[in-house]
């Protein structure tokens, strides 16, 4: 293994160990949060809406769950992490060290994307012992579940480079993050909506995200799968492009 390697694998370790030492905190909340939810909308509307586009409400949800839970995890984590050692002082030293601008990004995004993955994984069994939940499209939904995994990684560590003070994190997780995702479609269909509700669902980005990982369990989407996974990479991309930029120019991480 060569010293980059080495480097590297230390700083994603580093990554990993932080949210298993408060795993009841980073892995069990969200999981019981997806458990309330299967449970409430489960009981509360899946007696009152049979099936949407044929399929069992609470199996037309969980998809959408999933990757709610995938995307928030892997936000938080790096959002937090970032700041919390902005404030520590020990970014700088990272930004000093041998290792480069792209180990240490590559190691902050897979410690978010890995605890987004631990729950969304655990999300999936829990929900598989609820109820038959297929996998129509296994290439599809990995693709999707990767890209939006990394997405939001990105997403985080950018929130992380930019914020000052916890505040900031929370207020985009708050008042961006999480009505994105709620009124993306994770919870109906955007066909059930009134206009202009439906056309302005089209404008959320989320909700291609969700179609295509609803795609990847279900067989169904209500967008193009092929447009939403070009999009999705070249937006992942995009912002692993800036965010690089960021660490490299230490831009907001150097006293």
């Amino acid at each position: 293994m060569t010293s980059a390697q080495i480097r590297f694998f230390t700083l994603w370790r580093r990554e990993m160990n932080r949210f298993l030492k408060i795993k009841k905190q980073t892995i069990g909340a969200p999981l019981l949060e997806t458990f309330l939810y299967v449970s409430v909308f489960g009981a509360a509307l899946g007696t009152r809406i049979d099936t949407l586009h044929g399929f069992d409400y609470v199996v037309f949800v969980i998809p959408g769950l999933i990757m709610m839970a995938w995307a928030i995890n892997s936000f938080s984590n790096n959002a937090s992490s970032i700041l919390q050692q902005k404030f520590q002082g020990a970014i700088q030293d990272q930004l000093s060290s041998p290792a480069s601008p792209r180990e240490l990004l590559l190691a902050f995004s897979l410690g978010g994307f890995s605890r987004g993955l631990v729950v969304a994984v655990l999300t999936f069994i829990a929900a598989a012992l609820l109820v038959d939940l297929p996998v129509e499209s296994p290439l599809v939904l990995l693709a999707a579940l990767f890209l939006v995994g990394f997405f939001f990684s990105q997403l985080g560590v950018l929130i992380g480079v930019r914020a000052e003070q916890f505040d900031d994190v929370a207020i985009a997780q708050t008042f961006i993050l999480q009505p994105l995702i709620f009124l993306g479609g994770v919870f109906y269909s955007a066909a059930l909506l009134p206009e202009p509700f439906q056309t302005l669902t089209h404008f959320n980005p989320v909700y291609y995200m969700i179609n295509l990982v609803r795609y990847g369990f279900l067989g169904f989407s209500e967008a193009s799968v092929a447009l939403s996974l070009l999009a999705l990479a070249a937006a992942t991309a995009a912002l692993f492009a800036v965010n690089l930029r960021l660490f490299t120019r230490g831009y907001k991480l150097r006293a």
